[in-house]
């Protein structure tokens, strides 16, 4: 079970990334075996040492009574204090964001969110990229029909 923030390696260039725990309710999980959350401009903030994502939309379990949980809270990670304080120096910096990339099942149980430590691109960065990629592409495309024609 992962569910995935593609968009996130578009939009940014990450130097490092953490695995941390999630603070979840009952009908979280339940939600998200089931697959049904949301990365769309969710981003992680430290507040009083201790880091948060926001606006990561997990759905309501459809068979949650009044105990199910609201979609867009903002949810605890759990990761040591020295990656924390690193962490922290580091967004004090101009340009650096916390984005989350994953959310997985581990073998025990647990739901962890893959963080990545990201500089965001400008649009050259990402027409560079997208130039390369089709160039590669047309590349593969060739070789590949030079290949077939061997007598």
């Amino acid at each position: 079970m992962e569910i995935s923030n593609r968009k996130a390696y578009h939009e940014y260039f990450f130097e490092d990334k953490y695995i941390a725990g999630l603070v979840l309710a009952g009908t979280e999980i339940k939600s998200l075996r089931s697959g049904k959350a949301s990365f769309n401009d969710s981003y992680c903030y430290f507040d009083k040492g201790e880091l948060y994502v926001k606006s990561l939309h997990i759905s309501e379990y459809s068979f949650g009574t009044y105990n199910n949980h609201p979609p867009l809270q903002e949810r605890k990670l759990l990761l040591n204090k020295r990656e924390l304080r690193k962490w922290e120096a580091k967004t004090k910096e101009k340009g650096y964001s916390i984005i989350p990339l994953k959310i997985f099942l581990t073998d025990k149980g647990f739901f962890k969110m893959e963080i990545g430590l990201g500089k965001g691109k400008k649009i050259y960065d990402k027409r560079q990229i997208k130039a390369s990629l089709k160039w590669r592409l047309v590349w593969a495309k060739e070789k590949k029909y030079m290949t077939s024609e061997s007598p």
